[in-house]
């Protein structure tokens, strides 16, 4: 069986680690560089860094923040925000990660995910959805909807369609995000998980709403998760990857326990 991965992200706003809920209420949790080294030392099978506001402003994403981070990892680093081109995406490489993700761009050209994906490998490329529940609908799962621009723009695509689509087009992971769930650490959107997860052959990574390691198993097995992230828990000391892997390991989960 293959182990679960444990992941830990690092949402940047202007240089600094923050964290919010539901995409709000930002507060600052550290340095990037710091906390990238903290939590690999601690146990993170990868670590994802998010430039949350690069979309929204504009602009491409913090390179000199990249490569700090870079500089102390010895794990797989995921890099996201901002990335509009297969060049934007080179930019990013060579400053030390090993995956990009995307997110706006790709629904604005989802051509951008075979573009980057025939460059440096499907394996490079980590499709990114932010998805929300539409509750009036008949069918909350199939019907959540796809936001882009860190939460604030509503596209109409159907997050499990969406979902589909990026494989086919060449998408080697599935980043799916809760934001009904973002920073609530009350669970993973299990349900909304298993459905993108039975929808694609390609891993899926769980993110949004950690808060227990229950949270964990119950996303990994109820929501057939290949991976799950958490920034809060980790950043603010409630547990870190070491600790929990040890959890889930006691409750029969498959995990790379760190030496």
């Amino acid at each position: 069986m293959l182990t679960k991965r444990i992941i830990a992200c690092l949402d940047v706003h202007a240089g600094r680690v923050v964290k919010g809920v539901q995409f709000v209420d930002i507060i600052d949790a550290g340095d990037p560089a710091e906390l990238a080294a903290r939590h690999a030392r601690e146990g993170a099978d990868e670590i994802v860094l998010l430039d949350i506001t690069a979309t929204h402003e504009g602009r491409a994403t913090l390179l000199d923040t990249v490569r700090r981070a870079a500089k102390e990892l010895f794990v797989p680093f995921c890099v996201g925000g901002g990335i509009r081109t297969a060049r934007d995406a080179e930019q990013v490489f060579d400053a030390g990660a090993d995956k990009v993700s995307v997110n706006s761009a790709a629904i604005a050209d989802p051509a951008l995910i075979t573009a980057i994906g025939s460059s440096f490998g499907a394996q490079a490329v980590v499709v990114a959805i932010d998805a929300r529940r539409d509750p009036a609908a008949a069918d909350p799962i199939r019907d959540a909807q796809v936001l882009v621009q860190g939460g604030r723009k509503v596209t109409g695509r159907r997050v499990v369609e969406w979902a589909r689509e990026a494989e086919q087009r060449g998408a080697g992971e599935i980043l799916l995000t809760s934001m009904d769930a973002d920073g609530t650490r009350a669970g993973f959107d299990c349900e909304l998980t298993a459905a993108v997860s039975q929808a694609v052959s390609i891993p899926v990574i769980a993110s949004g709403g950690a808060g227990t390691v229950a949270h964990f198993t119950d996303v990994f097995i109820r929501g057939k998760a290949d991976a799950a992230l958490a920034a809060s828990i980790f950043h603010f000391g409630v547990t870190s990857s070491r600790a929990l892997k040890a959890e889930l390991a006691r409750a029969g989960i498959p995990v790379r326990l760190p030496c």
